[in-house]
């Protein structure tokens, strides 16, 4: 589950499923594995430090950044809200885009009383600008293999933009999908993420692996 590890910060590969940090379930989230793994690890008394610097939806995987300490979530968090660290996420999507490589602009707004995000052309009122560039790696059966690069962080981003332009991602019944994976997932993880070193400051890339499972499999 741990894909990087120092002094400052602690990357893991998210589990499909898995709550970045606690919800209203009440299920073991990120967040709280690895403050209890710390706390065993490191056998370090009393209240552990541990700070989540972004998240990503509870049925993705994939890539997950925390801090260790005060000083590196400061700075981390400070990278983030100036959209420093590059994002890339792999999506199998149910069908096969028009157009193999593009980027979408869309203003994002929650739709009221739900928790689904609908993508406008224009701006509109409390609509959030969200953008990111996509091409196409692979297709398999008429499903296709998708590289996204992430240029702004919005909620469910990702799923309602490629759903926008008819590349709805696997398992993801709420914007589109007719049926859920068998665990519940859908088919979008956080490939990789690049980002300058708080401390040491070089340039740091944690990747994650292509889940065993499918759909991912029928693209290895």
């Amino acid at each position: 589950m741990i894909l990087y590890e120092d002094n400052h910060l602690i990357a893991v590969n998210k589990p499909f499923g898995m709550p970045s940090q606690g919800d209203a379930t009440g299920d073991e989230s990120v967040f709280d594995w690895v403050k209890e793994y710390i706390r065993v690890t490191y056998n370090k008394p009393g209240n552990v430090y541990t700070a989540l610097l972004h998240r990503i939806d509870r049925p993705a995987g994939g890539v997950l950044l925390l801090a260790k300490t005060s000083k590196a979530a400061a700075r981390m968090s400070k990278q983030f809200q100036e959209k420093k660290p590059r994002k890339t996420y792999y999506a199998i999507t149910e069908q096969i885009p028009d157009q193999k490589a593009g980027d979408l602009k869309h203003f994002l707004k929650q739709i009221k009383g739900k928790n689904i995000m609908r993508a406008y052309n224009k701006p509109v009122d409390a609509g959030k600008e969200s953008h990111l560039s996509y091409q196409l790696l692979r297709a398999n059966g008429g499903r296709a293999l998708i590289e996204v690069q992430l240029k702004t962080g919005r909620k469910h981003q990702i799923r309602v933009q490629l759903a926008s332009i008819g590349a709805v991602i696997v398992g993801d019944v709420k914007y589109g999908q007719s049926k859920f994976l068998p665990d519940r997932s859908i088919a979008l993880l956080a490939k990789e993420l690049s980002f300058v070193h708080p401390t040491s400051k070089e340039e740091i890339t944690i990747t994650a692996p292509l889940p065993d499972t499918e759909p991912w499999q029928a693209f290895k």
